[in-house]
């Protein structure tokens, strides 16, 4: 089936409303589950600090169900949207993420926490840009490498183009400063293109270029070499600069195989800072052992897999734009959740990225939400044109 036939069978397709019972169940039950798991988690590893800081333990978990509700909204109108919507909406989506990421550094916009300005005050939210924009930059990699695929593959002009975009994000997020959101949109934006036909030799050069360039502004920063010799001996100065990562694998070391039980961690009692946000991981360690680590770790792999399971199905349909979208999301949930994991365990430097799905906070959850929406949205239009093309006799 041609390209432009099965386009025209999605948006045949695209204009049903989606009901609950046509979306995948693999994703919804894995990021169901994930979710559940992170309401969980939040109300245990907050319970100590919500009700120090509130007066009411429950105060993180109320906020959290808020979020996940949005959340959910937010994926369900992600899914009625059609693949084609979302290609028109592409390059604004883009130039908002952009503008988003330049107004959070303008004095009197941003809000700054813990020396980073990261965060646009909402009304009663402060929203963290930088989550948004990467999902903004992944819809518009996905349908540049579609709109633009010869000239991607045989130019110059062509490849360098979307990087110059790539480029001035980073850049901007680097002014935050978030380096950890640097790297995971760069990861994302260079594989979709590489998938997109960039030849080979073009890649290696900019995947060097890149590399080189991130090594050397984590070496010239102070601040940033402070974490690494932190994350290389954490004990050396385990009441400083180690302390958040000796507190992390003192949870993580006592769960052994089966943790200390829900709700009995003694980490979160004021020794791990952040332990409903960047190092949840460690406090449900602590509490499940290694049996729950496990579980977790297969529900991000059957839930990335999927993703990426989905995106070979939308390529054999020759539904390209959601193919690469696919990938990219896939790709984005993979490298945040393995960053975070890494860092809870010492084996990556410290970031400021939550656990997908399960930290605290409104802008990743969010933003989650609405990128499981997406993964649905390509994977309902992808069964429709197959169904479409299966002839009446029940063969292919």
């Amino acid at each position: 089936m041609s390209a432009v036939a099965a386009a025209k069978k999605g948006r045949s397709a695209s204009r049903w409303t989606v009901r609950p019972d046509e979306l995948d169940p693999v994703l919804l039950v894995s990021a169901g589950v994930l979710l559940v798991l992170g309401l969980v988690m939040v109300a245990s590893a907050s319970i100590t600090v919500a009700a120090r800081e509130f007066g009411d333990p429950w105060h993180f978990l109320v906020k959290q169900a808020v979020f996940v509700g949005i959340g959910i909204f937010a994926a369900w109108v992600m899914v009625q949207l059609p693949l084609a919507r979302w290609r028109q909406l592409a390059r604004p989506l883009m130039v908002l993420g952009l503008v988003l990421l330049a107004l959070v550094l303008v004095p009197g916009f941003g809000r700054t926490v813990n020396g980073s300005t990261r965060w646009l005050e909402l009304g009663a939210m402060a929203f963290q840009v930088s989550e948004a924009a990467k999902l903004a930059m992944i819809v518009y990699l996905a349908d540049f490498v579609v709109r633009r695929e010869t000239a991607l593959r045989s130019s110059w002009g062509g490849f360098l183009t979307p990087l110059a975009l790539v480029g001035l994000a980073a850049l901007l997020l680097l002014l935050e400063p978030d380096f950890g959101a640097a790297v995971v949109l760069s990861a994302c934006a260079l594989t979709i293109l590489f998938l997109g036909g960039v030849p080979l030799a073009r890649f290696a050069l900019l995947v060097g270029a890149a590399t080189a360039a991130l090594a050397a502004l984590a070496f010239s920063s102070p601040y940033r070499m402070e974490r690494i010799s932190a994350f290389l001996d954490p004990w050396a100065d385990p009441f400083n600069s180690g302390f958040q990562l000796t507190q992390s694998l003192i949870a993580i070391g006592s769960g052994a195989w089966t943790g200390v039980g829900l709700g009995a961690s003694v980490q979160k009692l004021f020794y791990l800072p952040e332990a409903h946000t960047d190092f949840l991981f460690a406090i449900f360690a602590e509490e499940t052992g290694l049996l729950g680590v496990l579980t977790v770790i297969a529900l991000y792999v059957v839930l990335v897999g999927r993703a990426f399971e989905i995106a070979g199905r939308a390529h054999r349909a020759s539904m390209a734009f959601g193919g690469h979208l696919a990938s990219g999301l896939g790709l984005w949930i993979a490298l945040q959740a393995f960053i975070n994991i890494g860092v809870n365990m010492g084996l990556l430097p410290t970031k400021g990225l939550t656990l997908p799905l399960m930290s605290y906070g409104g802008s990743s959850t969010l933003t989650m939400c609405a990128a499981i929406g997406l993964l649905l949205r390509v994977q309902y239009e992808v069964a429709a044109a197959q169904r479409q093309a299966k002839p009446r006799g029940g063969k292919p």
